[in-house]
This record gives structure tokens, C-alpha cells and sequence, in this order.
């Protein structure tokens, strides 16, 4: 797995390219804000509307996945945009991958070799939407939700577990699905943590450090 830095990883705004993109704004009430993802995917990612794929590639492996899986292709489309903004290169800061953000042992299971090409990242993206849809009975809701904490956490809570990332998610991928939805709000304002991860790398995340 390739890192956004030779020095010092930064994962921010939910994901990061291989090409780092890092840019230092400053907002109108001063707050410094570090982002270092590329421009047209952080406005896909908050658009308050279902975005047509970018490239002729990913709009025939959003129509070609979709059917085999027998999907809406409308639901594959919105996870894609609101998990990467249709960046194939987005690695967020749990270590999910690609367009439709993998984990690397979800990939594996899935028998994805190269989770950043996007043939398998959507072909291995849609099985896996596929298998929560069947796991929880072709309740959407409860499906998303598993896509994005897990089975696990959905069986425990008996629907929507009660974490603000998820229900966030659940909701702009169905508002997205059914029409228009307001903007998500942005991730800026966040506080930055300074933390070591697995190799001795300095990170600067927005994901609280574990206690």
C-alpha cells in the first residue's frame, strides 16, 4: 500500500491521493485548514445531487456491475460518490480503498488483487453492497448502514447503529438516490490528532486516537 508522503502522512477531509494534493487555506474566521484531496472529487463528495460518472469507463462499470449484481444503478452511483467523489486514487484514513473504499481484508475476501484498479474496486465494491443487501433481507437502509460499519455493528443495534458518521452516510446515499439533498456539511473545523501508525509513521488525522 503506497502513502500519501515519503515524511509524513496526511489524512484528511476522509481521503487522501496517491499523488498528495495538499493545500493550506485559511477560512473567513481565520481557522487553518489542511486538505489534500483533489478539488473535483471533494465536490462530488458533497454535492447535493446525483453526479453522472466523470469518465465513459466508470459510467459502463457502474452500468455493467449493476446488472450483474442486480442493483440500482442509481445506489452503486451514489455510494461511489459519496465514498470517493469518483476518485479512484482515495485512501481514507481507515485504509479503505478506491472508488467504492475497500478495506484491504474485505478486498482480499472479495478476490481483489489491485483494490486501485477501478474494474476490481467496482466489481469487488458491488459483491460486497450485494451481500448486505441479501445479509439484511433488501433493507437498503440496513444495508448501507453495513457497508459502512460493518454487519456486525447493524445485527448489534438492530438497524442504523447510533454512530453520526454512519447515519450521515446512510442518509445522503438515499437522499441522493431519491432526488435532491442539501449539501453535507464539510469536515473543516475538525480537530487534527498527531499520531503513530503501524510502520512509526507521523499521521496527522481527524479520527479521534484510540485511549
Amino acid at each position: 500500500m503506497r502513502s500519501c508522503g515519503a515524511l509524513l502522512a496526511l489524512v484528511l477531509a476522509g481521503v487522501c491521493p496517491a499523488v498528495a494534493d495538499v493545500r493550506l487555506e485559511r477560512r473567513a474566521d481565520g481557522v487553518k485548514v489542511i486538505r489534500n484531496e483533489p478539488a473535483e472529487a471533494r465536490v462530488r463528495r458533497f454535492a447535493p445531487r446525483l453526479i453522472t460518472p466523470p469518465t465513459e469507463l466508470l459510467v459502463e462499470l457502474v452500468e455493467r456491475w449493476s446488472a450483474e449484481r442486480e442493483l440500482e444503478p442509481r445506489l452503486v452511483q451514489a455510494v461511489m460518490q459519496v465514498e470517493s467523489g469518483y476518485n479512484a486514487r482515495a485512501l481514507s484514513n481507515k485504509g479503505a480503498i478506491g472508488l467504492m473504499q475497500l478495506m484491504p481484508d474485505t478486498a482480499r475476501e472479495l478476490a481483489v488483487d489491485d483494490p486501485w484498479d477501478p474494474e476490481q474496486n467496482v466489481r469487488g465494491g458491488t459483491a460486497y453492497l450485494r451481500r448486505m443487501l441479501d445479509t439484511f433481507s433488501g433493507d437498503v437502509e440496513r444495508a448501507l448502514a453495513a457497508y459502512n460499519a460493518g454487519p456486525g455493528a447493524v445485527t448489534r443495534h438492530a438497524g442504523v447503529p447510533p454512530f453520526d458518521e454512519t447515519r450521515q452516510y446512510v442518509r445522503k446515499v438515499l437522499c441522493l438516490i431519491d432526488g435532491d439533498c442539501a449539501a453535507s456539511e464539510p469536515l473543516d473545523g475538525r480537530k487534527v490528532h498527531v499520531v503513530r501508525d503501524a510502520d512509526n509513521r507521523l499521521v496527522l488525522t481527524t479520527s479521534e486516537p484510540p485511549r
